[in-house]
């Protein structure tokens, strides 16, 4: 079995409790005019088609670096990473989670608005704006960009929801 197969099914367990968390953050009561002439109790926020990555952590991550995320940059095959499908415009939001001790529930997590953190990266490059990032290296060749979630400016906001 590949790594991607291998890594695949392991973040692949996690999808049902990312999918609750996210669902508390893209649904709403409704108000008291549609629920009283429209039989309408919730709405979902008019996100029409959104994209939304996800990347779970191992244990263990969370202590060592609970104000970073990271993002797949670089693959051995030369393959198109995460990073670069983000940065070329693709996906809305991204839920970035640490598993627990247990490895089958998420402890700590964030809820990203890629759209802020694209306008973050165009005001880092044109503006001279100061982002904390750097590089890190795997040894199977594989290297992510981390993203020091302090450095991101206030407006527009970054995160979205945590928990």
């Amino acid at each position: 079995m590949s790594f991607y197969n291998v890594n695949r099914h392991w973040s692949d367990q996690f999808l049902p409790e990312i999918k609750s968390i996210i669902g508390s953050h893209i649904i709403q009561a409704a108000p008291d005019p549609l629920d009283h002439f429209q039989a309408t109790d919730l709405l979902m926020l008019d996100a029409k088609d959104m994209r939304i990555a996800a990347r779970v952590r191992r244990h263990g991550y969370a202590d060592s670096y609970p104000h970073q995320f990271t993002i797949r940059a670089k693959l051995p095959t030369g393959a198109e990473t995460e990073l670069s499908k983000i940065v070329n415009g693709h996906g809305d939001w991204m839920f970035y989670g640490h598993a627990g001790p247990d490895g089958q529930t998420i402890l700590n997590w964030w809820l990203i608005d890629l759209r802020a953190f694209r306008a973050a990266l165009i005001r880092h490059r044109t503006a001279g704006s100061f982002l904390h990032m750097g590089d890190k290296r795997n040894a199977d060749g594989t290297c992510f960009k981390w993203f020091d979630i302090r450095s991101f400016p206030k407006e527009p906001p970054l995160v979205l929801a945590r928990g």
